[in-house]
């Protein structure tokens, strides 16, 4: 670790949450998030106005983190962030302010691959939370990534499986649509699952090769599955909601850790390190804990607010790149589609 303290901006805008915070020398000194209530009544991130929002967002949010740091901007030796993927919208919104901060205070500007983020936020200095070592199994779960990632080092990281189609975190939120619930839904279903029988009701395992995933074709069998019920019985969801949520739940977590322990005999890695939103999902947390005792792996789970999108694994990510002098060129675009 560098003697000298350095002090990183990470800016995160891929969807709909603006966030910022600071860092020093790996250690978060502010991680500031101002959520979107605005897509609620959609059910759904509705991209025109998430990018709207984030213009509105992005200067109090990067002012806070300032402030909560107790940092003058020009103290900053760089500006990390979001370049994909996400809603390109959005990631213009960040990539613009964080390009224009860094010609303005002319210090370094440095791109940041989002999944790659919530990898390496295993790495931010938290007290009471290990890090992994090299090489490790990442399983990154969210609403719109589901990815298990060999990490051989901070930037060798290899994809063994990801989904073909929905993510972990669309099926759990288009589930809870199908059963009245709000957006996100994720958290609903958790909760509720915590009160039903799991075996309730039995929902079949999609069938993909490899380590990939597939989620889709779960969706639609609880779409018919509660069309089919509800047509003999109109109350069903709302007698049966409690065991219908934990059935989901157990067989989402289910196909994670048949493909968890595929990519264990795959690779021999028992070193297991769960990030994204879904992550924060108590059902897959026990799933892990229970495959420690059972199997000998070791599990690494960050903190809460290092799940979810935010702009903490921005800012690790733009460390360790500034200790490589790995910089941007500000001409650099983003990309929603950016390869790992």
């Amino acid at each position: 670790m560098p003697s000298e303290k350095i002090y990183i901006l990470g800016i995160e805008s891929s969807c709909d949450d603006t966030a910022a915070s600071v860092i020093c020398n790996g250690k978060i000194l502010s991680n500031v998030v101002t959520r979107q209530s605005v897509h609620e009544e959609y059910g759904g991130v509705v991209p025109e106005l998430a990018s709207r929002a984030h213009q509105q967002n992005i200067v109090p949010a990067v002012h806070m983190a300032l402030k909560k740091a107790n940092i003058r901007k020009e103290e900053l030796h760089a500006i990390a962030f979001t370049r994909g993927p996400g809603l390109l919208g959005s990631l213009l919104v960040g990539s613009s302010f964080a390009k224009s901060m860094s010609y303005g205070l002319n210090i370094p500007l440095i791109d940041v691959h989002h999944m790659q983020a919530h990898i390496l936020a295993h790495f931010i200095d938290e007290e009471g939370f290990d890090k992994p070592e090299f090489p490790f199994i990442a399983l990154t779960i969210s609403g719109g990534h589901t990815q298990i990632v060999k990490v051989k080092d901070y930037f060798d990281m290899d994809i063994l499986g990801q989904t073909l189609d929905d993510a972990i975190g669309e099926a759990y939120d288009k589930s809870g649509k199908i059963l009245g619930l709000g957006y996100p839904a994720g958290p609903e279903i958790d909760k509720r699952a915590q009160l039903g029988n799991p075996k309730a009701f039995k929902f079949t395992k999609p069938k993909v090769d490899g380590l990939n995933f597939s989620f889709s074709g779960l969706k639609t069998a609880i779409l018919y599955f509660i069309q089919a019920e509800t047509k003999n019985d109109p109350d069903f969801i709302s007698k049966n909601l409690n065991d219908i949520c934990a059935s989901i739940q157990y067989t989402i977590i289910g196909i994670v850790m048949d493909k968890l322990n595929r990519a264990v005999a795959q690779t021999g890695i028992k070193q297991i390190a769960i990030g994204g939103g879904v992550s924060a999902n108590s059902g897959i947390r026990a799933a892990l804990k229970n495959a420690e005792s059972k199997f000998g792996w070791k599990t690494f789970i960050p903190k809460f607010e290092y799940t979810t999108d935010n702009a903490a694994m921005i800012a690790i990510v733009g460390y360790l790149k500034y200790l490589q002098g790995d910089f941007a060129d500000k001409t650099i675009s983003t990309s929603a589609r950016l390869s790992f």
